[in-house]
């Protein structure tokens, strides 16, 4: 299938950052968020960011202009009509992405895909709401998108061929590695990495090291680039906390039984850069 027109649903951080992408490799992009001023805002953002690019000599002026000029802000679904792909980049939310993937269903042409950017929910269950289930699949990109190089694509129960295909050959096109896997709970990266930053915050909670010596530990130990903690703060403690009791939801396995401070500090608010507090404190 040739895409030539996607359809980004969430012009948040991630949404925002795949609209960018897709722009960047000549893609005409509808971004949509529930009002159409959020999602000017998040233009708005990514003209600053591109702009940003531009000055450190990564891009050239009329490279973005041409990319920020096939980006559509939207607050109507109903945009979504003519694309070949729309992907979803709402909240973490089984409720919220089922209906939309409902809505989405009804409004789009018979032949166009559905995708997901969810990092754990089961694409065979967001598949169920919809009447084209074969036409269903994961794109998983990673934050920052523009930066990162990985695309999760990945396989409901009765995804095609064809579009698995289709999205490992656009995510190539759009300058990323693709890897394709099946539907299980958390795919790849996150079925390996979400553990690994809960037991960091169990430590924590235990108290059997600060968050600065358990990420010292990592980064000098493991080589990490970024210590846990600090990384739980970068994607946000409540993401994180989310995906594991999906992790749990779905397996029943208590080993991925999420931190109690994790619950906590969602409630208190500290949910990392985005407030500036988490495990760390932001300026």
């Amino acid at each position: 299938m040739n895409i030539q027109k996607v359809f980004v649903v969430g012009a948040g951080q991630m949404g925002s950052g795949i609209a960018q992408t897709a722009a960047m490799s000549g893609c005409a992009v509808g971004l949509y968020d529930l009002t159409a001023e959020i999602a000017e805002k998040s233009k708005g953002k990514i003209a600053a960011g591109l702009g940003r690019q531009v000055e450190k000599g990564r891009f050239t002026r009329e490279a973005a202009d041409a990319a920020l000029a096939l980006i559509t802000p939207t607050g109507a679904l109903e945009d979504a009509a003519d694309c070949d792909l729309v992907i979803e980049a709402a909240s973490e939310n089984p409720a919220v992405k089922l209906e939309l993937f409902g809505k989405l269903d009804a409004l789009l042409k018979p032949q166009a895909i559905l995708a997901s950017n969810t990092s754990s929910i089961s694409i065979t269950t967001l598949a169920s709401a919809t009447k084209r289930p074969a036409q269903v699949a994961g794109m998983h990109f990673f934050n920052p998108v523009p930066a990162m190089k990985l695309v999760e694509v990945v396989r409901g129960l009765l995804t095609s061929d064809d579009t698995a295909e289709a999205l490992r050959s656009l995510a190539e096109r759009f300058g990323k590695t693709p890897i394709v896997c099946k539907d299980s709970p958390g795919f790849v990266v996150n079925r390996l990495l979400d553990p690994m930053l809960n037991e960091a915050a169990y430590l924590v909670m235990e108290g059997v090291a600060a968050p600065e010596e358990i990420d010292k530990a990592m980064m000098n130990g493991c080589n990490h680039p970024m210590g846990p903690l600090a990384l739980l703060d970068l994607i946000g403690i409540d993401v994180i906390y989310s995906i594991m009791q999906v992790f749990q939801e779905y397996t029943g396995d208590q080993k991925y039984r999420p931190c109690p401070l994790l619950r906590q500090m969602v409630d208190a608010g500290l949910l990392g850069r985005k407030t500036g507090k988490g495990f760390y404190e932001y300026g």
